[in-house]
């Protein structure tokens, strides 16, 4: 069991929580690695086992390497907490969001990605109660 402040959850449950999310994660450190993702039927953009370990760097389209880049500086230096962006990738949009990781002194130690297919989100109208 994995004990937390706010309780314990077996290393079972925790994968299965983690592919039941209806978002993909990606874990990087400080030092710009690969360190976990998270594994569903419906991945956004495909991983495979052989990313853990490689900078982020090296996961993402050569155009779009320096923007990575920046945001990591910009939470290594404290500048930022957050950055988020949306693409329309085969009719589908896209909300793609990364947070910088601290400990409990306020250090940097490293990336979470997170990414989401919100084209149904999106077309939300007027309300919906729980069972209806």
């Amino acid at each position: 069991m994995m004990k937390f402040e706010t309780g314990a959850l077996s290393s079972q449950i925790i994968e299965a929580i983690f592919s039941t999310l209806p978002f993909d994660i990606t874990f990087v450190d400080a030092e710009d690695r690969v360190q976990f993702y998270s594994e569903s039927g419906d991945r956004i953009f495909t991983r495979t086992k052989a990313v853990i370990g490689r900078t982020v760097q090296t996961c993402h389209p050569q155009k779009s390497v320096h923007k990575v880049q920046q945001i990591l500086d910009d939470f290594r230096a404290g500048k930022r907490k957050t950055a988020a962006f949306w693409i329309n990738l085969k009719e589908r949009m896209i909300y793609i969001r990364y947070f910088a990781v601290l400990d409990s002194n306020g250090k940097y130690i490293g990336c979470l990605e997170v990414t989401q297919d919100v084209t149904d989100i999106k077309a939300l109208k007027g309300e919906k109660r729980l069972l209806d």
